[in-house]
């Protein structure tokens, strides 16, 4: 175990478990996440080895003897019959006959029906009557006479998910963790190795939670397939439900009128539309009318009766285009069915997931380190809708005035979710609540900038907000940073069929970011987390090219991934000079502890390969261990400072030689960094 995983199992005895054992103990089980960690978090939350094994042969034979397979279902009733009493695992649904005036219960796996079950068992477990719920059940076989009698009897039920919790414990512990350690516990309770994600990605992971802990907030997430969108609504918690297809009719959601039977809505925290996008879905222009009333009022009409809920609705579906694409020619809700693409229903969305940030799920990416046991971290999210974080910012901060009702509610929802998520204790510095306020505005900011080029009715709204000197800070999305040019189109054309911008005006050309305009000046970028269109072609190549002699001063080049990215760098400089030109690049950094040997032989390998080709490559170990700033000096007279060195891209499968962010930098996402191009007057004039 690392310093985290012992951390968490100090501080959360018996509530953690490790990640890797679910699909350890899942076999051929089609059984939710929540349904195998509460078995695991029984028998196997603990770090002790020797018990993890023990927990884990139990949690197998478990559901070797217990679970229902469809394909063993005749053997399993057959196990009932002759032994008169058998305990399954099964997800269990239940009606009302109302001819008969009796609740009957069905058995999704094991194939019975019309089991019958008393009216304090429905009255403790209403969800019962709703898509049904994961359970242990004790079942009874007593043969009859009679026909019309059903011979299987339900003898106990008890649904899976936790009975109980102690959330001032949960508050206390949560004191004894950095915001950092705190957040890669969560990403790991998700089951995600934190190593491999960003700050900023760790926080849209984490965005995918506040469904479960804030009432009637409308989340959507669109994005490549193979991201992972639509795990957390169908594995992690027994309190939400993933409607999968995205197709639903009024009764089923809402209310039957004819029955008065209430809807996923009365019954579930969270109800998530699947495969929601999808120009050729059909769509009941009625349910689009009432999910627009409900998503704004939290209530919607039985006849003359108004009802309420508390479900919040998330929409999760696949793109089918680039981000400059849609921006191009579209707008980023474009893959909606067209009764969805509606101007006031997307006004009525909170936040918009970029999906196309989120990485494609590489097996590498899931954890093995210890999180929560998904049931217990539920449960707590479901106690934490009770309570309102949305004014935690306000002794900081103030929303700027041109934000409206629509737009501060979903800006206020989404902050409130992630200070629960974070801080329940409520003990947030001012940095952090900026940083998590930043993150909330540019989410409704997304929807509202897509609703400007829909809908030519919508004014134009400045989304900042004022610190405490009453200082403005606006705050734009990552495209936007990264598409200027397109960003902001609207889909209203001039007389000459030009696409217009926002003030009305044609729309410059757009560009990557990294490789707009470089006067070669002094100056300081800063760049995003997930940002891409990002090379060292574009950012460093103009400051290099014309140098004979090149010094780097960076002590992380020692790891393999490391050193790639400076054979990146000398592949730049090879770029920009010409054939019958020689530089010199001369690389101060230091040995690695462990694998020194390694290090000298690749080193040697550059030095061979790059003498080749005119580029004449040394090096030195920085035996003093004090260097620390990274920065890149020319004979020519400038100095890149560069906070992070050269390690700017983020994680990414370097073993796959078919994928372009392997090939080609500005297909990588990068991390947050800064560059200073200094003029180093000294050597320009020497």
């Amino acid at each position: 175990m690392n310093e985290i995983d012992r951390k968490i199992n100090t501080h959360f005895p018996g509530l953690v478990v490790r990640k890797d054992l679910v699909k350890t103990v899942k076999g051929n089980a089609i059984v939710p996440t929540y349904v195998l960690e509460y078995l695991l978090g029984q028998y196997c939350a603990t770090s002790d080895e020797a018990s993890i094994q023990t927990g884990i042969t139990t949690v197998k034979d478990i559901l070797g003897k217990h679970y229902v397979h469809r394909n063993e279902a005749g053997l399993i009733r057959s196990h009932i019959k002759e032994k008169g009493r058998y305990k399954v695992i099964d997800k269990i649904s239940v009606a009302l006959n109302d001819k008969a005036d009796v609740y009957e219960a069905e058995f999704s796996n094991l194939g019975i029906k019309k089991v019958l079950v008393d009216s304090g068992t429905i009255k403790a477990h209403p969800k019962l009557l709703v898509s049904g719920v994961w359970c242990i059940a004790e079942i009874e076989y007593t043969p009859s006479d009679d026909k019309n009698v059903c011979p299987w009897i339900l003898s106990t039920l008890k649904p899976i998910q936790l009975s109980h919790f102690d959330y001032d414990a949960y508050l206390t512990a949560r004191k004894q963790f950095t915001i950092e350690e705190w957040i890669d516990l969560l990403v790991q309770s998700i089951g995600f190795n934190p190593e491999m994600l960003g700050k900023r990605s760790k926080l849209t992971q984490l965005i995918r939670l506040i469904p479960y802990c804030e009432r009637y907030y409308n989340l959507i997430e669109l994005g490549p397939k193979g991201t992972g969108k639509s795990h957390i609504y169908s594995e992690f918690s027994p309190h939400g439900i993933l409607i999968s297809g995205g197709e639903v009719t009024v009764p089923k959601l809402f209310v039957n009128n004819s029955s008065g039977k209430i809807g996923l809505v009365g019954f579930w925290d969270c109800v998530a539309f699947d495969e929601f996008a999808g120009k050729q879905k059909r769509v009941d222009k009625a349910l689009v009318d009432i999910m627009k009333n409900y998503m704004a009022n939290k209530s919607f009409s039985r006849g003359v009766e108004t009802l309420g809920a508390e479900a919040s609705m998330v929409f999760v579906g696949n793109t089918q285009h680039t981000v400059p694409y849609m921006l191009k020619h579209t707008d980023l809700f474009c893959e909606l069915p067209d009764k969805f693409y509606d101007s006031a229903f997307l006004d009525r969305i909170h936040f918009y997931i970029p999906g196309w940030e989120v990485d494609i799920i590489r097996g590498e990416m899931f954890s093995n380190g210890y999180g929560f046991v998904v049931d217990y971290l539920a449960e707590i999210l479901r106690f934490l809708r009770n309570h309102d974080y949305s004014d935690r910012y306000k002794d900081y901060f103030s929303l700027s005035s041109d934000i409206s009702t629509r737009d501060r509610d979903g800006i206020n929802k989404t902050f409130s979710g992630l200070m629960k998520i974070l801080f329940p204790h409520g003990e947030a510095t001012r940095e952090e609540v900026e940083e998590l306020l930043r993150f909330a505005i540019e989410g409704r900011k997304r929807v509202k900038d897509q609703l400007l080029r829909i809908d030519s009715t919508y004014a134009k709204v400045s989304f900042s907000y004022l610190d405490e000197g009453q200082q403005g800070k606006a705050v734009k999305t990552l495209e936007e940073e990264e598409y200027p040019g397109y960003y902001h189109k609207t889909i209203a054309e001039s007389e000459h069929g030009e696409i217009l911008d926002v003030a009305g005006l044609p729309p410059v050309p757009s560009e990557p970011l990294a490789s707009t305009e470089f006067i070669l000046k002094e100056k300081h970028l800063t760049f995003q987390e997930n940002q891409k269109g990002i090379t060292f072609d574009s950012l460093l190549g103009p400051y290099l090219k014309g140098a004979t002699v090149i010094t780097v001063t960076d002590p992380y080049i020692r790891l393999f991934y490391q050193m790639r990215n400076f054979m990146e760098l000398l592949e730049t400089l090879v770029k920009q000079k010409a054939p019958d030109e020689e530089v010199s690049v001369h690389l101060v950094t230091m040995e690695d502890e462990f694998k020194g040997e390694q290090q000298k032989e690749n080193f040697e390998k550059m030095k061979e390969s790059a003498s080749s080709v005119g580029v004449n490559f040394t090096w030195e170990f920085d035996s003093t261990g004090t260097i620390h700033a990274r920065h890149i000096e020319t004979d020519h007279g400038w100095k890149i400072l560069l906070d992070r060195g050269l390690d700017i891209f983020q994680h990414y499968e370097m073993n796959d030689t078919f994928t372009f962010n392997n090939r080609l930098q500005q297909f990588r996402p990068c991390k947050a960094f800064e560059v200073t191009f200094i003029k180093n007057f000294k050597e320009s004039t020497s």
